[in-house]
């Protein structure tokens, strides 16, 4: 197993990939630590469900990412009960449909509150843990192809991501000294719960795949493998960058 022993902690897993990927880190051997954000019984219910089935010890913890408080109460409550830190997953995510000119000061501050600066606050709190702890780790962002790809409509959700992979590179050079190593991930269209307007309609679903060369969506599965291989040993030269997992759509495909 190739996350034997390490505690992982992934934020956003009660569903869609964060919760493909805590699946599979507890199969590899990891103690995970599923959050899920507070004030809905259906992601709480989702996350105990997840961890109860998990062969190794794991904890689901309730945290809203865009508050500082909980990040660090959340991050405390991984070490004191699954005894230390070694990878952290920023999977926690939301985007809201508008056009930029209507696109409300809430709107882009509630978007980048929880995809950028609850990226930063939470990486900020598992890193000096790791600091501590002083054996390094593996600080992985969940992004977006809408890091680099224009998204009509959803100016905020773009910018966020952008942000996230300079995050990564940034920061990814500072915490190197630390043997702290940082991924940025991006994904391109996969089945998830956030999809599920698109993949209801067959128009959308048809020019989605004719602008992806492998004419599908990813499953968060496939995600999930590579997140693995990056928060293993097998990916120990990695860091500061940035691992696109798209299909191909990349290559040349605008506003979808």
């Amino acid at each position: 197993m190739r996350l034997k022993d390490k505690v992982a902690l992934i934020t956003g897993a009660s569903s869609g990939i964060g919760a493909g990927v805590a699946a599979r880190f507890a199969a590899e051997g990891a103690r995970v630590a599923v959050n899920y954000r507070p004030g809905s019984p259906k992601d709480c219910d989702a996350a105990q469900n997840a961890v109860a089935g998990f062969q190794t010890k794991s904890i689901a913890v309730e945290a809203d990412v865009s508050k500082r408080d909980q990040v660090e109460a959340m991050v405390s409550r991984v070490v004191s009960e699954l005894g230390r830190i070694d990878i952290c997953i920023n999977n926690a995510g939301i985007e809201i449909k508008r056009d930029f000119l209507d696109t409300t000061d809430e709107e882009w501050h509630r978007v980048l509150g929880v995809n950028t600066y609850g990226s930063f606050v939470t990486t900020q709190a598992a890193a000096r843990a790791m600091v501590k702890q002083g054996a390094g780790g593996r600080l992985i962002f969940m992004s977006s192809v809408h890091e680099d790809i224009p998204f009509p409509g959803f100016t905020p959700y773009c910018v966020s991501k952008g942000g996230i992979r300079m995050l990564t590179r940034t920061a990814g050079v500072e915490l190197g000294e630390h043997g702290i190593r940082m991924i940025n991930v991006a994904p391109g269209a996969v089945s998830t719960p956030i999809n599920a307007s698109t993949e209801a309609d067959p128009k959308k679903m048809k020019a989605l795949h004719a602008a992806i060369p492998l004419g599908r969506m990813a499953q968060s599965d496939e995600i999930a493998d590579v997140v693995v291989f990056l928060a293993s040993g097998k990916a120990g030269y990695m860091t500061a960058t940035t691992v696109v997992i798209d299909g191909g759509i990349m290559q040349g495909s605008v506003g979808l």
